[in-house]
């Protein structure tokens, strides 16, 4: 990326002014993501200028884009090739750009079945706390030097630095679809999901909430076929089961509406990590299941405390997602010796301490 773009030189300029004036800087994109974690503060930063696919080579499974560049735009470019981001990003509202997709490391329904926005970075382009353009990685799989580092901005939250261009991994279209219901109660559902996880079964994402578990299975259409037939259960319609799928991504489903309006009476909405063969949770609220049991939606006027310590007793970690009390952490709190390494990479990238401070975790 050549630092005669004027895009990237303002950019340059604010963080080397920021710097020098020990100003705090508060990276924004499209802002749809504004909500998760700690609240930002700072003057704002904005990447949506620095826009556009830098290269796409649709034979290699590679594209290159710039971090303002709208995730919309780069996914209906894919889509004209027959390809995707496999990992389903969210957007949650119009105007999302890929620097806030790969900063705040979500991925959508599908992630259990092909892996998280860190899987598919091949590598990156920063620029640091102290005005410096870092790139790392490569545009192929095989490529060590800097390989970690790139993805190591993947949930990041914008607290190492401005992440400028990404080179991501992409994959074509599954050629079959289908979605199938089936009605079990919550353990039934565990235990199914957790069984079926052992078999050579197409199954591409799964949501589990109120006495229903749907599943979406993707692949070659014989074996979509075949495996219908094996799990047997209701056919949804295509059309709708589409929509339920986006708005499970994009949390525009019924369940989140009804987060919601819990959030706006006092509840939090809890983002649960946890093995997925873990029994329904003595947790009192709505719980949507996904990822074949090991990410659980929780929707919850307990305390933190209380939600934290029956998590962590499993094996697992909360965060909050949503919510208007912050008071406790978002994410779960780091052990000591994490914390340091967190510091210390933080210290490395960002010396002067502009970027996103207290995103991630207070005094970060």
């Amino acid at each position: 990326m050549s630092q005669d773009d004027p895009a990237l030189r303002r950019l340059i300029d604010q963080v080397k002014a920021a710097s020098a004036a020990s100003q705090s800087l508060q990276i924004r994109g499209g802002g749809t993501k504004a909500f998760y974690g700690e609240t930002p503060h700072g003057t704002v930063l904005d990447t949506t200028p620095l826009r556009g696919i830098s290269s796409y080579e649709p034979t290699e499974l590679v594209v290159s884009a710039r971090c303002g560049t709208p995730l919309s735009e780069l996914e209906a470019t894919l889509a004209e090739r027959g390809q995707c981001l496999a990992f389903e990003p969210p957007s949650f509202a119009p105007g999302g750009t890929v620097g806030g997709m790969v900063a705040a490391g979500l991925s959508g329904p599908s992630r259990a079945a092909v892996g998280s926005v860190r899987d598919f970075v091949l590598g990156a382009s920063m620029l640091n706390g102290r005005g410096d353009v870092l790139s790392f990685g490569g545009q192929v799989m095989k490529n060590v030097a800097g390989y970690d580092v790139s993805r190591l901005l993947a949930g990041s939250m914008g607290t190492l630095g401005v992440i400028l261009e990404v080179s991501l991994k992409v994959l074509p279209i599954a050629p079959a679809s289908a979605t199938v219901r089936f009605q079990l109660d919550e353990a039934q559902a565990l235990q199914k999901m957790n069984e079926w996880a052992g078999k050579p079964l197409p199954i591409n994402a799964s949501a589990w909430w109120n006495g229903t578990l749907v599943l979406r299975l993707r692949g070659a259409l014989a074996a979509v076929n075949a495996a219908i037939g094996a799990l047997g259960g209701d056919i949804i319609e295509a059309d709708f089961g589409t929509r339920f799928w986006q708005g499970m991504r994009n949390h525009t489903d019924e369940f989140f509406e009804h987060a919601a309006k819990a959030i706006d009476g006092g509840a939090t909405l809890w983002r649960l990590s946890v093995p997925s063969s873990t029994a329904p949770l003595a947790l009192h609220g709505e719980t949507l299941i996904e990822w074949g049991g090991a990410q659980r939606w929780l929707v919850s006027p307990q305390s933190a405390i209380h939600v934290r310590e029956l998590v962590r007793q499993v094996g697992g970690h909360a965060t909050v997602f949503r919510g208007k009390d912050k008071s406790p952490g978002v994410f779960a709190p780091l052990a000591p010796a994490l914390m340091r390494i967190h510091l210390d990479l933080k210290k490395s990238f960002d010396p002067a301490g502009i970027f996103n401070p207290g995103r991630l975790y207070p005094g970060l």
